[in-house]
């Protein structure tokens, strides 16, 4: 039996879930949900300085290897994309490549993936608005308010519609972006500190000792960019959104991220900035911007980091939501999980529950003095860092295997050769950020070895799951990641 490409018109009233509103996301409108989960503004500023520290002025170069690296991944990823249209994007496509053990351990793995990446976030949003106003008022706020004030604000933003998300995320993506931007233009025009130098692109720059650090902190920063296939079902005409609008999303960050470092290795000079970066990193981007557009863009660029966090968060929790949704369908969660609010047509039960996890998640890191970035943030972004980039190494080794089960019409590049790359490719990368975790937690040993096990720990506990639901609940296990009609 052939599989076949199946009409868009068809295509959108068979996958819409009751009540969600099919085909109104536009390619734009789901690469803003994906890039504003990168949060270019807080990678760059909160993080790039670091990359730079470890990895010299070959740093910009790390960007752009993991972006081809993961482009690599996303063309086995979006040609299964068109032959499996079910909502639970990653564990679906393991699924039906690895079989329905594999996939109960990835359903798993998703939701503390998704779930730790945007709890952790809610420590970076306190501090950035503490540092906010301290900056531009001189008064010291304490961070459990901030961050509960966040959980408030993210989740009725969740409840409103998808197409109101994506308005809101296209507008604080656009300042972000634009306050880099005017960071480059001034750099450019005004020729750097030492004239405009492309060294960092020379081989002696790159092969160094620190370019394996970096690559660790550049595939973290484009976490996230998978998440186009979870919006198929909004999506008008998915079978072309959402493969443009994973390459529209790895291209910019990939191209944007590494252009930025360069720019802010150019405003200290080669030789400079890797001593600027060591004795002030939080500060590097705030210095640069200061002298080459003026202390006003400096404060814009506190508020707009602040922004570019609840831009993230708003994404990650929009993913996070849609991910519970088909469980709930699927019967491996409650469920009232998947119930779909009549009037604005979000699952709504869902970020009700992920709002109440996130706020016990931070109460409890604050009742035990815990700090909001070195510790809410790190730890427990660590784990679901690691989980989503599981996900990803079993979506590239799924690809290769269902296309063997199936006849199909596409091309070996797409369905062997490419997937077989991301494997090897990806397998590196996991081991690279693996190997490096203190550089993002600043734990010891014995922490580390926790929020390492954490992932594999949970994809592990899907086999007994599955084992469960195959003895007592048989359709439901049958069933799991199959096409549903609505």
């Amino acid at each position: 039996m052939s599989v076949t490409t199946p009409d868009p018109a068809q295509e959108r009233a068979r996958s819409a879930a009751p009540g969600l509103r099919s085909g109104t996301l536009g390619t734009a409108d789901i690469a803003f949900f994906v890039v504003s989960a990168a949060a270019p503004l807080t990678v760059m500023a909160g993080v790039a300085p670091l990359a730079i520290l470890l990895g010299g002025i070959g740093a910009p170069v790390g960007y752009l290897i993991a972006g081809l690296t993961l482009a690599v991944f996303a063309v086995g990823f979006t040609t299964m994309s068109r032959h499996v249209t079910h909502g639970g994007a990653f564990y679906a496509y393991i699924t039906r490549g690895l079989g329905r053990p594999v996939g109960v351990g990835a359903a798993l793995l998703a939701l503390i993936g998704y779930n730790g990446m945007e709890i952790g976030v809610y420590g970076l949003l306190a501090t950035a608005t503490q540092d906010t106003v301290h900056s531009l008022a001189g008064t010291d706020v304490p961070w459990l308010p901030i961050s509960l004030a966040g959980l408030l604000l993210i989740g009725y933003g969740g409840f409103r519609s998808i197409d109101f998300g994506a308005k809101v995320l296209g507008v604080l993506l656009v300042a972000e972006t634009g306050i880099l931007v005017l960071l480059a233009a001034g750099v450019l025009l005004k020729g750097g500190a030492q004239g405009l130098s492309i060294a960092s692109l020379s081989p002696g720059n790159v092969l160094v000792p620190g370019t394996a650090a970096v690559l660790a902190f550049a595939f973290a920063a484009f976490t996230g960019f998978e998440s186009t296939v979870i919006y198929r079902r909004e999506a008008r005409d998915p079978q072309r959104t959402v493969p443009r609008a994973t390459y529209l999303a790895i291209g910019f960050l990939g191209l944007f991220y590494a252009f930025v470092v360069w720019i802010a290795i150019q405003s200290f000079g080669d030789d400079a900035v890797v001593a600027a970066a060591a004795e002030d990193p939080a500060g590097l981007f705030f210095t640069a911007i200061s002298t080459y557009v003026g202390d006003w863009a400096a404060d814009l660029m506190h508020v707009f980091i602040v922004t570019s966090v609840l831009a993230s968060l708003l994404a990650f929790h929009n993913a996070i939501n849609r991910y519970a949704l088909s469980l709930a369908e699927e019967g491996v969660l409650p469920r009232r999980l998947g119930r779909v609010h009549p009037r604005h047509r979000s699952p709504y039960v869902a970020g009700l529950a992920q709002t109440v996890l996130g706020a016990v998640v931070v109460a409890a890191f604050w009742a035990a003095g815990a700090d909001p970035y070195g510790q809410l943030l790190l730890w427990v972004n660590t784990p679901g860092m690691i989980g989503l980039l599981l996900l990803q190494l079993l979506a590239a080794i799924a690809v290769p295997c269902y296309f063997r089960r199936v006849r199909h019409q596409e091309g070996a590049l797409r369905t062997l050769v490419a997937p077989v790359a991301a494997i090897a490719l990806l397998a590196t990368a996991i081991v690279l950020v693996v190997g490096h975790i203190d550089l993002f937690t600043g734990a010891s040993p014995t922490v580390n070895t926790v929020l390492v096990a954490v992932a594999p720990t949970v994809f592990a506990a899907g086999f007994p799951l599955a084992w469960w639901l195959r003895r007592r609940r048989p359709r439901v296990y049958a069933e799991f990641a199959t096409e549903r009609s609505h």
